[in-house]
């Protein structure tokens, strides 16, 4: 169903959503302020209150055509999970009736074996539970038909405890950033009883359409193009960037924000990314958990509404060579439950005093845990994006802008900012500039920049879940947050120490700031020089998963337990593995099937036609049939033994059975040969009439959506 005129975006926004305004309608006021209690001050959920919310959903979710329900979760798979349980039920007599209760909302049990677990669980102990997050709205998704699935938000862990999901560590990391911000604003002798961590996820997406994505295995199977040569056109013009929306994209941008719109999902902005067929999504802020869940459904929506255009929407962080690939900037901020962003400058000294303090909080994290932010972005995928086409690189950096470097300059040294006002930067005395425009500019190639009065991280990949970035960012700072806490409670000269607290913070941990080129080689030697870490590929990155302060830190703060720190060091590195193994045996596949013979199909013909041109004017020197065919002729000789070499890598890896030097292989050896085989394929696609190339060409793909 598409928006018309008369239907205004107000009148259905949430329609499918278990929100506040359906809660207070289904809900006796009892039972209503019971459950805000439970979501908004975290006191704990009572079986009689859960019967009763479980029947305020069911009724609600019946008269909204639901038919059945399911513990929506997210494993370490990746993606989602469901298993969908009817409302029908049988009573004493035999009555067929619908039933939801307080037990089937509050928990549910899956098959915990069945997915990964590094370990945790073996074949022979499968069970695992899903558990209601009340924090986090049930929703109804629909089906063509009309037919309703309610979901109920769930964690998901072992039979022994163990969190088998990303969004437990999620919440444990909300929960170390509010203990940790709450002791230390009270210090400051702020009022706040909760501190939240807030994020707006960006995503990035192309399409093309189905009938091509049909066509070629390596899209089916990997989500991304393993052969394809660039067409004369490219990105170059930049000329796909904010430009009119083709038709057939702004149809299917209707129906998917109508789809997220009645999810409750926020989709504020659109348009056309820089690289042909790649477009952006952007919703608005909400807490960190939400907005995990909303990034999730807006992933498979993606997906779902390009299907009904007769499109396939490709979330893999470099689907194509040569043009941009697609991330997800990942805004991430603080704010109390009264309402302050904790990143924003403010007006008065006491609240510039409380900037500084949980900016430089910020800085030390990413510092001192930038091997961890590094590791949370690592799939095999986003190690083809990061460096190059406006993704930031390998190396984790801040960008701060040159003004409020200038601040801390200042503080560093002691002397008084040399800015709009000559005031040295201590508390009570001290008062930040009042900006008119934005204090920073943008710096695409900045791995962490501050733009303003929140973060944002632009390392994260297009198709990941963003709860790995948040759970890093959250415990890092709750890290640095507890440090400051530990120092300035108790304190003899407060504000002494406070202001000793963060020039000692900026003059220890500088070395993450820079505000240029993050693509200049000059950066790259000069990041080394400072001590921080180039952590290139997946397997580069995953050993600090197990490093002591990385694992200290992580325990401390209660957001893993050492085994699911092992678990998910193991399971992130098999991901790995596998997935590059699945590429080279596409690629091999591809090449030995289709490519080959298509060439040799194409060679046949040409000599054919030079055969009869010949046998017809035997003064014809055949010229570009020779040239042609003498080059393809070398060319399959290359692609055979490529494919050969590449075959016979998968073979050795198959031998190799410690996950991490089954990584180094691929790392050193496979995708070498995956690259070597591409080249030689690539070369014989541009030498090879277009009628007889297996499958549509980066032409096709990248502007074949009108």
């Amino acid at each position: 169903m598409r928006i018309t005129e008369s239907k205004k975006i107000t009148d259905f926004f949430g329609c499918n959503v278990f929100n506040d305004g359906v809660m207070q309608k289904y809900m006796p006021r009892e039972t209503y302020n019971e459950l805000k209690e439970v979501t908004d001050l975290g006191k704990p959920l009572n079986k009689e209150l859960a019967n009763k919310v479980a029947k305020a959903m069911k009724e609600w979710a019946g008269d909204m055509g639901a038919t059945h329900y399911t513990h929506w979760f997210q494993p370490l798979t990746g993606t989602t999970a469901e298993k969908h349980d009817s409302f029908i039920s049988i009573d004493k007599s035999g009555n067929t009736v619908l039933e939801f209760t307080g037990s089937n909302l509050r928990k549910g049990e899956a098959d915990a074996s069945s997915f990964p677990s590094g370990g945790i669980r073996a074949t022979f102990e499968a069970r695992g539970y899903t558990v209601w997050d009340c924090s986090s709205p049930a929703f109804i998704k629909k089906s063509r038909n009309g037919a309703g699935i309610l979901c109920i938000p769930t964690a998901f862990c072992s039979y022994t405890g163990e969190a088998l999901d990303k969004k437990t560590p999620l919440l444990r990391s909300m929960e170390a950033i509010n203990r940790e911000g709450v002791r230390l604003l009270k210090i400051l002798g702020v009022d706040a009883e909760r501190v939240t961590a807030n994020v707006g996820g960006e995503q990035e997406y192309f399409l093309i359409d189905k009938r091509d994505y049909n066509r070629r295995d390596d899209l089916k199977f990997t989500g991304r193009t393993l052969f394809g040569a660039m067409p004369p056109k490219g990105q170059e013009k930049n000329d796909q960037y904010y430009a009119t929306i083709k038709d057939r994209v702004s149809d299917f941008m209707a129906e998917l924000n109508e789809e997220l719109w009645k999810l409750g999902i926020t989709a504020k902005t659109q348009h056309n990314e820089v690289a042909p067929a790649q477009h952006e999504l952007a919703p608005i802020f909400c807490t960190a958990n939400i907005a995990t869940d909303q990034n999730q459904l807006i992933m498979e929506t993606l997906k779902k509404v390009a299907d009904n255009h007769g499109l396939t929407c490709l979330l893999h962080e470099k689907p194509f060579a040569g043009v941009n690939g697609s991330g997800k900037h990942n805004n991430w901020s603080i704010a109390t439950d009264t309402g302050v962003n904790l990143l924003t400058p403010g007006e008065t000294p006491h609240e510039n005093a409380q900037f500084l303090l949980f900016l430089v909080a910020v800085i030390q994290a990413v510092d001192d845990y930038q091997d961890l932010l590094r590791l949370s972005v690592a799939t095999a995928g986003n190690d083809h994006r990061l460096g190059a086409n406006e993704a930031p690189p390998a190396v984790v950096s801040m960008f701060l802008g040159d003004e409020l470097t200038a601040v801390l300059d200042a503080i560093e040294k002691d002397e008084p900012y040399s800015g709009v006002e000559k005031t040295v930067m201590k508390l009570g005395v001290h008062t930040l500039p009042r900006f008119i425009r934005d204090t920073t500019d943008r710096n695409r190639t900045s791995p962490f920049a501050f733009t303003g009065n929140k973060f944002e991280f632009r390392m994260l990949g297009s198709s990941d879940s963003i709860a790995c970035a948040n759970i890093m960012i959250n415990a890092a700072v709750a890290e640095s947050l507890r440090q400051y806490a530990d120092k300035l409670e108790g304190a003899e000269n407060f504000e002494g120490t406070l202001h000793d607290l963060i020039r000692s913070t900026v003059k220890e941990h500088k070395r993450i700031l820079f505000n240029g080129n993050g693509y200049d080689d000059e950066w790259l030697k000069e990041a080394e020089s400072r001590g921080l870490l180039n952590l290139r590929t997946t397997p580069d990155a995953l050993p600090a998963m197990l490093e002591k302060k990385n694992v200290d830190m992580l325990m401390r703060h209660r957001v893993y337990s050492r085994a699911e720190i092992q678990a998910r060091y193991e399971i992130i590195l098999e991901n790995y593995c596998k997935t590059v193994n699945i590429e080279a045996l596409t690629m091999v596949d591809m090449a030995r099937k289709e490519i080959l013979p298509a060439v040799a199909a194409y060679e046949k013909d040409l000599a054919d036609t030079l055969e009869a041109k010949l046998k017809m004017l035997p003064e014809l020197t055949g010229r570009y049939e020779r040239r042609t065919i003498a080059k393809l002729s070398g060319l399959v000789d290359e692609i055979d033994a490529a494919a050969e070499e590449l075959d016979s890598a998968t073979i050795r890896l198959k031998t190799i059975n410690d996950v991490a030097e089954a990584s180094y292989y691929i790392r050193d050896v496979i995708l070498h040969k995956m690259a070597e085989l591409r080249v030689v394929c690539d070369e014989a696609e541009m030498l090879t009439a277009e009628k007889y190339w297996p499958f549509p060409t980066y032409e096709k793909l990248l502007f074949g959506v009108r």
